[in-house]
C-alpha cells in the first residue's frame, strides 16, 4: 500500500460563539473566521462599540468578567482508507485558559497563550462512520478572574505587578491585555491562531540547521536536522534565495545521538557562503532549506516536504573591560553594528486581524527609516513568522525579550512547566531566523527587586535551587531555566538576563552608564529632565528611552469622533492618553521650549516637533559616542517606541495607521549610513528667576551665553566600512534676517570607517556687540543665529544639520519667507525659506508614505519631499513654529 501524503485542513469557517459555557442558555452568534477574538465577534454582531473610538473601551470592559464558548463542526474522510493514519488536531494559540471538546468529550485543557498544541483524535476518526459531523467546541474562562483565583491559591508567593492589577501575574497571557500607559484595557479571549486538521501516515515534525564558521567566515559547516514523526528517508537540499542554485544536497541522515527518537542529522560544509548582513552594512543574504519525506513503500513520491529560509551570520554580544566600565555592543560577521533602531509592541490590541501585509509593512517602515535593530518587548508576543521573516529579507536585526514584564513573577510547579513549553517551543521556531540575535529574560523584572527590596544575591548565590526559596524566585527563571533552553535549542544567539541588566548591578531605577544596557526614563519619567541634557545621559546601549507627541490629525479624526471633543485636554482625548501624569509632563515640555499654542492643530503640531527635537539630541549624541574600535562608549539606541496598538498619543514615533510622526524622520535622518551633526553646549534656562541664570556672577550662566556666545561641537559619524573623503561647510545665520552673521568654513576631513570623526571641537562664536560681562545685556541687542553645517562626499550633498539656540521660545519669527513648489502632479515639493524655519511639517494622512518632515530650513537649501502611493501633497496642510497665519497649502 502507498503511503498517502500529509494532508491538511483548516478549521477557519462556520463558527459560532457565545456568552458563557457550553452548557449556558445564551444564544450562538456567528463568529468571524479563525483565528478570531471575542471583542471582534462581539462587535461584528453589533453587541458592541468599535472600542477604539472615543469612550467606548470603558463600555466593553464586562466582557473580561465573563467565559466564552466558540463551536464549529466539520467531516472528515476516515484517514483515506489507511487505518494505520493519524489525524490531529492543531490549534496554534487559544487565548488563555481554554477547554477544548470534541463531540463532547474534552481533549484538551490550556492554560498558556503562547503554546501550540497537537491532540491525537485518531481513534475518534476510526470509530466515526466517514460522513460524520464532528462538532468542536472550546469554553474559554474568564483570564481575570482565573488570575485572581491563581493569586489567592498562591498565597506564598509575593505578586507585584505595575501597570495593572495583580491578576495578570500567574497568567500566561498576553500582558498587555490588561492594558497599558500607551494601551487599553481590552481583556478578551478566543482563537487567536488558525485551528487545522492533519493527516498523515508520516511527517516531518520540525527543520533546522546549526552551523559554525572558520576565522575568516569562508567556509560554515555544520549540521541539518530533521525531527520526523514516523520513519522513512530524508532529502535536504539548499539553495540560494537570490538564484535558486541548489548549493547542497544531502541524502545521509542518521539518528542524532543525544537526541530524541526520530531526530536526523546530517553534516556539511559550504565554502565561501554568502552571508547575512544587517542592513547597511551588506545584503541580507539567505538560502532556502528544504526537506523531503518518503517511504520506502513509495521512494518515488513525497509523503511530506517542509522548507524555510535560512541565514549564514556570526554574532557576538561583546562585553569587554574599557576606560568607561565595560562595553556592550553586537558584532554581526566580525564587524562592529552600531544598533539604532527602535522597540516595538504588538501592533493592535487585537492580534488576530493582523496580516502578514501588515507585518512587511512596519518592518519595511523600520528599514526605511534606517533602523538597523527592532526590540520585540516582553509585556507582548512571541510575533508571527511574517515578522521575522520580514526582517529576514530586509536585515533588520531583532532583540527579542521572553514574554515577562514588570512583574514579580511565580515559580509554582505547573507556571513553571507552562514557561518551559512555551519557550522551548518559541525558540525552536524562531532560531534559525537570522535576524534575531539575542534573547533577553523579560522587560524591567529587575525593578520590581530594586524598587521593593526582594532578594537578590547575584555575587555569592549561584544555586538556582536557592533562588526558588526567595521572594524573587523569577530569577530561577531569568538565570537558569531560560539560558538553559537557548543553549540547548538553538546555537550562536546570545543570551542577558532581562532588559535592562548591567552583570547584576542596578540598571533601572538610577540607570549604569557603565555597564550593559539601560532604560533611560529621566526623560519624561523620572526627574524629567530637559532633552537637551541627554548627551550626558547615555549609557553602554540604551534600548529604552523616548518622548510623547500627538499623532497627525487625521488620525486623531478617526478615534474621536465628536467635534466638541477635538481639544487638548478633553475628557475623551485625556481618556486616550493612558500615561500617567500626560497632562503635566507633555504641556511642561512643550512650555519649556516653545510658545505654547493649545489649539489642536496647533499643540499637535508643537507636541510632534518637540519629540523631534528630544529624539534627535538623544540619537546623535549617542550616535557620536560609538566611538571606534576599543571604544564604542554606546552600542545602540532603541527608541520608546516604534508603533501603537491603538489611536492614541504616546511615545510612538509612527501612529497605529502607519503614519509617521516627525520623531520618524528625526531618527531617519540621524541613522543615515553617513551623517554630519552640530551641537551647541547648551545653557540651563529651566532654572527659576531667583537662581543664578539671571543674576550677573559670571561664574555662572549668562543670558548672552543663550542668545549670542556660543560654543558648539561638529562631526561626523559613519557606518560604512571604508575610509572616506569628506568636506564640511559651516554657515553662522541670524534667525532675525537670514544673513550670514559670521564668515563661515570649510573643513576637509577623513572621516573614520565605522565610527565618528570630529570636525570641530569645542569652537566658540559670538555676535553680541557688547562682550563685556559688566556691560548690561539686552537681548534687542543681540542677534540670535543658527549654526548650518553640510556634508559633502565626492560632490555629492550627503547630509545637514542644524543648531538652534534653546529655547525656540525666547526666539521672534517674523515672516519666514517659505515657498512651497510642487511638481510631478503633487508627488513632489520642494521647500525654501529666507529666514531659518523650525519645524516644517505636512500634516500627513493616512497610506500617504513621504521621504521627509518635520525637518528644519535655512536660506539657501532646498528641501525636498517625495510621495510613494496614493494621494497629493497639495491636499496636505502645512505648518512650522511660530507661523504667522493658520494651517497653510
Amino acid at each position: 500500500m502507498s503511503t498517502a501524503p500529509l494532508q491538511s485542513q483548516l478549521l477557519s469557517s462556520g463558527w459560532t460563539f457565545k456568552q458563557g459555557n457550553r452548557s449556558s442558555d445564551s444564544e450562538y452568534l456567528p463568529a468571524n473566521n479563525v483565528p478570531t477574538e471575542v471583542h471582534l465577534d462581539l462587535f461584528s454582531n453589533g453587541k458592541i462599540s468599535d472600542p477604539f473610538k472615543d469612550l467606548n473601551e470603558l463600555s466593553s470592559r464586562w466582557i473580561a468578567e465573563e467565559s466564552w464558548t466558540y463551536r464549529t463542526s466539520f467531516k472528515l474522510a476516515n484517514q483515506n482508507g489507511n487505518p494505520s493514519a493519524t489525524t490531529a488536531l492543531v490549534l496554534e494559540g487559544l487565548d488563555t485558559f481554554a477547554s477544548v471538546y470534541l463531540n463532547g468529550t474534552r481533549i484538551l485543557q490550556s492554560d498558556n497563550m503562547f503554546i501550540e498544541h497537537r491532540v491525537d483524535i485518531s481513534d475518534a476518526v476510526k470509530q466515526a462512520d466517514t460522513t460524520e459531523e464532528f462538532v468542536l467546541e472550546i469554553e474559554f474562562e474568564s483570564a481575570r478572574q482565573k488570575g485572581l483565583e491563581l493569586v489567592e491559591e498562591h498565597s506564598e508567593h509575593r505578586f507585584i505587578v505595575h501597570q495593572t492589577e495583580v491578576s495578570r501575574g500567574p497568567v500566561r497571557k498576553t500582558q498587555y491585555h490588561w492594558g497599558w500607559d500607551w494601551g487599553p484595557l481590552l481583556l478578551g479571549c478566543g482563537p487567536w491562531k488558525p485551528i487545522r486538521l492533519e493527516t498523515f501516515s508520516k511527517r516531518i515534525e520540525d527543520l533546522w540547521v546549526e552551523y559554525k564558521f572558520n576565522p575568516d567566515l569562508t567556509q560554515v559547516t555544520g549540521e541539518i536536522f530533521a525531527k520526523v514523526d514516523g520513519s522513512g528517508k530524508i532529502t535536504a537540499e539548499l539553495s540560494s534565495t537570490r538564484d535558486g542554485q541548489v548549493v547542497l544536497r544531502c541524502t545521509d541522515f542518521q539518528q542524532a545521538s543525544g537526541h530524541p527518537a526520530g531526530t536526523l542529522r546530517t553534516t556539511f560544509s559550504l565554502e565561501h557562503p554568502d552571508l547575512w548582513w544587517p542592513r547597511g552594512y551588506g545584503l541580507p543574504s539567505l538560502y532556502k532549506l528544504s526537506a523531503t519525506l518518503t517511504s520506502a513503500e513509495s521512494p518515488e513520491s513525497a509523503v511530506h516536504q517542509v522548507s524555510k529560509v535560512v541565514g549564514f551570520r556570526k554574532v557576538e554580544l561583546i562585553q569587554e573591560p574599557d576606560s568607561d566600565g565595560t562595553s556592550f555592543y553586537f558584532r554581526v560577521n566580525n564587524v562592529d553594528i552600531f544598533s539604532g533602531g527602535s522597540c516595538w509592541i504588538p501592533a493592535d490590541s487585537f492580534l488576530s486581524r493582523l496580516t502578514d501585509a501588515d507585518y512587511h509593512s512596519w518592518i519595511q517602515k523600520a528599514a526605511e527609516g534606517n533602523q538597523a535593530m527592532v526590540r520585540v518587548w516582553g509585556g507582548g508576543i512571541y510575533e508571527s513568522d511574517a515578522f521575522y521573516n520580514t526582517a529576514d529579507e530586509l536585515g533588520v536585526l531583532i532583540w527579542q525579550d521572553f514574554a515577562f514584564a514588570c512583574a514579580n513573577y511565580p515559580t509554582y510547579k505547573s507556571f513553571l512547566e507552562s514557561v518551559e513549553v512555551e519557550a522551548r517551543q518559541n525558540v525552536r521556531r524562531l532560531r534559525n531566523h537570522p535576524s534575531l540575535i539575542i534573547w533577553a529574560g523579560n522587560n524591567e523584572d529587575y525593578q520590581i527587586v530594586e524598587r521593593y527590596g526582594l532578594e537578590y544575591n547575584y555575587t555569592e548565590d549561584k544555586d538556582p535551587q536557592s533562588w526558588l526559596k526567595t521572594n524573587f524566585p523569577a530569577r530561577y527563571i531569568y538565570e537558569y531555566l531560560l539560558p538553559k533552553i537557548v543553549e540547548e535549542e538553538t546555537k550562536g544567539v546570545p543570551y542577558h538576563p532581562s532588559s535592562p541588566f548591567g552583570n547584576g548591578t542596578s540598571t533601572v531605577l538610577v540607570p549604569d552608564s557603565t555597564v550593559g544596557d539601560c532604560h533611560q526614563w529621566n526623560l519624561w519619567h523620572g526627574t524629567m529632565e530637559p532633552y537637551q541634557r541627554l548627551p550626558s545621559m547615555g549609557g553602554r546601549f540604551v534600548s529604552e528611552f523616548g518622548m510623547e507627541a500627538y499623532p497627525h490629525l487625521d488620525t486623531l479624526e478617526k478615534c474621536i469622533t465628536n467635534e466638541e471633543d477635538r481639544y487638548p485636554g478633553s475628557m475623551a482625548m485625556d481618556f486616550r492618553n493612558k500615561a500617567i501624569g500626560h497632562e503635566r509632563r507633555l504641556v511642561s515640555y512643550v512650555a519649556e521650549n516653545f510658545r505654547l499654542r493649545y489649539d489642536l492643530p496647533g499643540f499637535t503640531h508643537l507636541t510632534q516637533v518637540m519629540q523631534a527635537d528630544a529624539l534627535t539630541w538623544a540619537y546623535k549624541s549617542w550616535r557620536r559616542d560609538w566611538g571606534a574600535p576599543g571604544r564604542r562608549k554606546n552600542g545602540g539606541i532603541l527608541v520608546w517606541q516604534l508603533n501603537d496598538c491603538w489611536h492614541t498619543m504616546s511615545w510612538a514615533v509612527v501612529d497605529y495607521l502607519k503614519t509617521p510622526k516627525p520623531g520618524y524622520y528625526a531618527i531617519k535622518r540621524e541613522l543615515r549610513p553617513v551623517t554630519v551633526n552640530v551641537q551647541r553646549k547648551t545653557r540651563d534656562w529651566t532654572v527659576r528667576p531667583a537662581d543664578k541664570l539671571w543674576h550677573r556672577d559670571t561664574s555662572h550662566i549668562d543670558m548672552r551665553n543663550i542668545w549670542g556666545e556660543v560654543e558648539f561641537d561638529c562631526w561626523v559619524a559613519s557606518s560604512k566600512t571604508r575610509i572616506l573623503k569628506g568636506e564640511v561647510a559651516v554657515r553662522y545665520i541670524s534667525v532675525k534676517s537670514g544673513k550670514e552673521v559670521l564668515e563661515g568654513s570649510v573643513h576637509e576631513i577623513e572621516i573614520a570607517a565605522n565610527g565618528t570623526t570630529d570636525v570641530i571641537k569645542g569652537k566658540k562664536v559670538a555676535t553680541l556687540d557688547g562682550k563685556d560681562p559688566k556691560t548690561p545685556f539686552q537681548p534687542s541687542s543681540a542677534d540670535p543665529f543658527v549654526i548650518h553645517v553640510t556634508l559633502t562626499i565626492d560632490g555629492e550633498h550627503v547630509g545637514s544639520d542644524i543648531s538652534w539656540p534653546d529655547p525656540i521660545k525666547y526666539l521672534s519669527f517674523p515672516e519666514r519667507g517659505v515657498k512651497v513648489s510642487y511638481l510631478e502632479d503633487g508627488k513632489k515639493a520642494h521647500v525654501t525659506a529666507q529666514k531659518p524655519v523650525k519645524g516644517f511639517v505636512f500634516s500627513e494622512k493616512e497610506g500617504m508614505i513621504l521621504s521627509d518632515n518635520g525637518f528644519d530650513v535655512v536660506p539657501g537649501e532646498t528641501k525636498e519631499v517625495s510621495l510613494a502611493g496614493d494621494g497629493d501633497l497639495t491636499d496636505l496642510k502645512w505648518r512650522y513654529v511660530e507661523i504667522s497665519l493658520a494651517d497653510r497649502h
